[in-house]
């Protein structure tokens, strides 16, 4: 057999291992661990008032453990990203399974809010830059026929964990207290994200040796465009999450209802990443995703309104779709204009904007709040900060960059 004829054969069995069994079992693992990960990251809105209320602490100063957990996430995702791309994902995932479990645990016995800014941001926050930037890589990289349509799975286990977290998290804290439900929270976090990490593959190719020009790539007018607009829309999306339990019982809602609206935003997400992410394998994606940060702004306007549950109810619903769709295309767009080569550091450093926004989003929010004693305020301010960061992504071109060496 010619040497010519068995590079054929070996990129044949190559081919063959892309949308196959195994790349769904990457799927499988990905949406369980970001069930995992994500029920704890978004079930800190249903912890809020009882740790305001044992730390005597100001919204702003509280909303701050949460706003310092995305800011680490976001800023470490170039880091797991690159390190994905070298060493593979099972590493780095295990390797977050554990310092999220144990974070968890040391944060239950806290006896000052300040301490939770380094428990419990070091924890989650390595936990989610473990887990998100790292396998959405994989699964991306083990699929070219049904990217769009495996991607939208696998995120969705964002959405359902955000759907079960803040409940059954109200839930423990009402009958063992908001310290006991972390020690739950974190081992079974742990668990399910080291058994998923430990399942994770590299892609049968891997791209960490291509010659993409990432200095090129981060300066493109696209890129650019991309990142910025993230940055805006974090300033805005994370306020509901922290702020709109709080703001629904001021409206009369109870402690379960209010942590329910939390869920319905993710569930509207499930279904914006399934819907959205299966057209995107039909239609463009970057025209999918412009009009999920539409949806998002939108949405606001909403809230803004909002003076019943049902209004509530309404603005998670818009928000959950526009904000799946996001989550769900946005490596699928990375991947569409700047190849799929060094794909997890190229994302990591896009997803490093969102910590910027978080950071001042959501305690900026508070502030207004203690100032002013109102919420509308603080809704407006992210009302207009998801709507610019629609405008910004207005020009983006629909075909692939001219980056050297797409994937």
């Amino acid at each position: 057999m010619s040497h010519q004829a068995a590079e054929a054969i070996a990129g044949q069995g190559v081919l063959a291992e892309f949308d196959s069994a195994r790349a769904w079992r990457m799927v499988f693992a990905a949406f369980v661990e970001m069930f995992a990960v994500y029920a704890v990251a978004y079930s800190f809105g249903a912890f809020f008032k009882p740790m305001v209320s044992e730390f005597g602490a100001s919204l702003s100063s509280t909303s701050l453990v949460f706003s310092v957990t995305v800011f680490l996430w976001s800023i470490l995702g170039p880091l797991t990203g690159h390190l994905t791309d070298r060493f593979g994902p099972r590493p780095v995932v295990c390797s977050g399974a554990i310092v999220m479990g144990l974070g968890l645990i040391v944060t239950a016995d806290i006896d000052r809010l300040w301490i939770g800014y380094v428990t419990y941001g070091i924890a989650v926050g390595v936990g989610v830059a473990c887990a998100y930037v790292p396998m959405t890589t994989v699964v991306v990289g083990w699929f070219m026929r049904r990217r769009n349509t495996a991607l939208g799975i696998a995120v969705s286990g964002v959405g359902c964990g955000t759907v079960f977290g803040p409940p059954v998290a109200a839930a423990l804290i009402h009958w063992a207290g908001w310290r006991t439900t972390y020690v739950i929270f974190g081992s079974a976090a742990a668990v399910a994200m080291f058994v998923c990490g430990w399942i994770a593959q590299a892609p049968p190719v891997h791209f960490s040796h291509s010659p993409l020009d990432l200095r090129a790539t981060i300066r493109n007018p696209a890129f650019v465009r991309l990142y910025l607009s993230v940055g805006l829309l974090s300033l805005a999306l994370f306020v509901p999450f922290v702020y709109l339990p709080s703001f629904a019982q001021k409206h009369g809602s109870s402690e379960v209802a209010a942590a329910a609206l939390v869920s319905f935003i993710g569930a509207a997400s499930v279904v914006g990443r399934l819907g959205l992410g299966a057209l995107g394998d039909r239609t463009g994606v970057v025209r999918l995703y412009q009009l999920s940060f539409l949806a998002l702004g939108l949405s606001y306007g909403i809230w803004l309104c909002a003076n019943s549950y049902l209004t509530m109810v309404l603005f998670t619903l818009v928000m959950g779709v526009g904000y799946g769709g996001y989550v769900a295309l946005a490596p699928a767009v990375l991947a569409h204009l700047f190849g799929t080569r060094k794909l997890g550091t190229v994302m990591g450093i896009m997803w490093t904007s969102t910590g910027v926004g978080a950071l001042v989003g959501a305690p900026l929010a508070g502030r207004i709040v203690d100032v002013t004693g109102s919420y509308r305020g603080a809704i407006a301010f992210a009302f207009a900060a998801a709507m610019l960061s629609f405008v910004v992504l207005i020009p983006l071109p629909r075909v692939p960059s001219n980056v050297p060496a797409p994937g």
